[in-house]
């Protein structure tokens, strides 16, 4: 109601020069609320003006009727406090006000912004509590309110915000108590950052909490659990104790005498059982102990490289050079494939780390350093084949290096780009560079990087046409005639301007045989069939199934094309591999309409009906994708012929 009045107020002001529309008065509080605009920021709203589009840091929604879509206005110093009237810009999208002074309380009336999407209030002076109708924002997908002066408890109902998918930053406020459980449930793939508060406790051991490093706890001296390196003290008095048999120890008499004599109850069976519970923890222990030394002391060797060259098991960072540590169980080498990538071990292992994503392969971080752009981190799931004298553990070594420098050879704008690996016994790294924008399944099925628009058809014809244009140059314009193996939509990568790199070219040999020595394998790279799960297995050719559908084959480059062929299918239907009708495949369902002579509005993707230009190429895609999909191996084109194929089309 204050607000109200308060609206009322200014158009009663405003009513003499102009007509100013609902939306810019409340913009109007906003600028009256400011007491210093030291660089005049706020000297374009002027409440003359029929809307306020015009103004400095205001965009509008399309259609005409002057309706605010975002207020952006960072780094402009501007002093004062964010008043309620903020609430009445019903179709706001973006509020960004970060590095300003503003102070005060965040509006409680903020909840109203139901179409909100980015609250960025970061590097203020903002005080009190986060208002708990925050969580009732139901299209925000990003909120930073770090560096400020913030106080009271994590809101656990942040974590249930049904779009939240870029960033959660609540660092270095004044924040207390526990980290809420809720917060298991926040994505992976959102950047957590709970930084420089005062939050105590167990971090809980739920969701995505389990996978997030510890940059995002750091700063919390009262935090204590994995994965920080702080124990949690009192955990062993906690325990439930075991009674004692005896209730005759109620009497203080008895109590007396117990302690100034040994006693002579019988041997309890709980006894034993407890002290080889305190040998295995003392074990334990020991062994992670002794696993936290020697990660301590790769960082140390590292300062020492240049007078422990001649010395087995040394880290050396590579450079330029193809410089490597010695042989044995213990060595380790960090490898820079790329003679431009110029960051150390030490920077990579030291900088923040974002879960982006994980799979049976293993997890992918987005690693952001002190300098330089973002780089992705796969660090690869392995089991340990029991191997462990030093000659085995030096072929894993070699064989390891040998796929991944044939991986690094692999030079095309369509093939995602390892930039370095990292090898040691207990722990493989692959790095590459960050690709923002998501993969294709993403864009195309929805996940935290998609767009809220679907993917216009000009788009996606460059995104299949650069695909298979990196898919043909492994199969053919390589080294080598490799084989993926594992093609499918979630493994093409979309660049900022949305260019297609197809990622995942040999992991799912490195993962399925690096652990193996060289000797033990006969098979070239990319031929392991990748691990594949629900739907996915319908990206498998049919030469290659089991009788229970999973891949029983080595992969082939036949197989690549069966996939890829799913892969359009996807681009041109919008659907995913499993969802064609009547409990069809898409591949079988698709073959089946086109067999029936069926309508093409009946199976291509409904958001591409409006786009008539486009008819004739998205016929032309379906009988690519068609053809890739025979199945008869021997009747599908090779990539090459696919790639000029989808190249002649627009």
């Amino acid at each position: 109601m204050a607000a109200l009045l308060a609206v009322a107020v200014l158009a009663a002001a405003a009513a003499p020069a102009a007509a100013l529309n609902t939306d810019g008065l409340a913009l109007l509080a906003l600028k009256f609320a400011v007491s210093d605009d030291p660089g005049g920021a706020l000297a374009t709203w002027r409440d003359a003006d029929a809307d306020p589009c015009g103004w400095a840091g205001v965009s509008c929604a399309g259609g005409g009727g002057g309706r605010v879509a975002g207020v952006a206005l960072a780094n402009a110093s501007l002093a004062g406090y964010l008043p309620s009237e903020l609430s009445l810009l019903s179709e706001l999208q973006e509020l960004s006000l970060p590095y300003n002074r503003l102070a005060g309380q965040i509006p409680v009336a903020i909840a109203a912004l139901q179409k909100l999407t980015t609250l960025d209030l970061a590097h203020n002076l903002l005080s009190g509590q986060i208002p708990p109708g925050i969580g009732r924002l139901v299209s925000l997908a990003r909120l930073d309110l770090s560096s400020n002066q913030l106080n009271g408890s994590l809101p656990p109902a942040i974590a249930g915000l049904p779009r939240l998918s870029g960033v959660l930053n609540l660092s270095y406020n004044h924040f207390t108590g526990g980290i809420p459980p809720e917060y298991g449930g926040i994505p992976v793939a959102v950047s957590l950052d709970l930084r420089g508060n005062d939050l105590a406790g167990e971090i809980p051991q739920v969701g995505s909490l389990v996978n997030q490093g510890p940059t995002a706890f750091d700063g919390n001296p009262r935090l204590c659990g994995f994965p920080l390196k702080v124990e949690c003290a009192g955990g062993v008095r906690d325990e439930p104790r075991i009674p004692e048999p005896n209730s005759g120890m109620s009497d203080p008499g008895a109590a007396a005498e117990v302690g100034r004599r040994p006693q002579k109850r019988r041997s309890s069976p709980a006894v034993p059982i407890l002290a080889a519970i305190v040998v295995v923890a003392i074990v334990a222990g020991v062994v992670l102990q002794w696993q936290c030394r020697r990660r301590c002391a790769a960082a140390a060797r590292d300062e020492e490289k240049e007078s422990a060259k001649d010395k087995g098991g040394a880290v050396t960072l590579a450079g330029s050079e193809d410089r490597r540590s010695g042989g044995g169980e213990e060595g380790e080498v960090f490898v820079a494939v790329d003679d431009g990538f110029g960051m150390e071990l030490e920077e990579l292992l030291r900088a923040s780390a974002y879960v982006v994503g994980k799979s049976r392969g293993g997890i992918v971080y987005r690693v952001v350093p002190g300098r330089g752009p973002a780089v992705a981190v796969r660090r690869l799931s392995e089991p340990d084949d029991g191997d462990s004298d030093s000659s085995g553990g030096w072929r894993r070594r070699r064989a390891f290096e040998a796929e991944a420098a044939t991986i690094g050879r692999a030079r095309h704008p369509n093939v995602a780009r390892l930039r370095a690996y990292y090898y040691a016994p207990d722990e493989k790294l692959l790095i590459y560079d960050y690709l923002p924008n998501g993969s294709l399944h993403s864009a195309l099925h929805g996940g935290p990087t998609a767009s809220p628009t679907p993917l216009p058809w000009y788009v996606r014809l460059s995104i299949v046409q650069g695909a298979a244009r990196g898919l043909a140059y492994l199969h053919e314009g390589s080294p080598r005639r490799y084989v993926h193996g594992c093609i499918k939509s979630s493994k093409i990568l979309l660049d900022d301007e949305l260019r297609a790199h197809v990622s995942g070219f040999g992991l799912a040999r490195l993962v399925a045989g690096a652990h193996k020595t060289a000797a033990g394998s006969s098979k070239k790279l990319g031929s392991a069939a990748c691990a594949l799960r629900g739907g996915a297995v319908s990206y498998v050719a049919p030469e290659l199934r089991a009788p229970g559908g999973a891949p029983a084959a080595a992969a082939t480059q036949k197989g690549d094309v069966f996939a890829f062929g799913v892969v359009l299918l996807e681009a041109v239907t919008g659907r995913e591999p499993t969802e064609g009708e009547g409990g069809m495949d898409l591949e079988a369902w698709v073959r089946r309409a086109f067999k029936e002579e069926r309508p093409l509005s009946e199976v291509v993707d409904p958001t591409l009906l409006g786009e008539v230009h486009a008819k004739k190429q998205v016929l032309a895609v379906f009988h690519v994708a068609l053809g890739c999909t025979e199945p008869d191996p021997e009747m599908r084109p090779r990539m090459r012929a696919v790639a000029e194929s989808l190249d002649r089309i627009g």
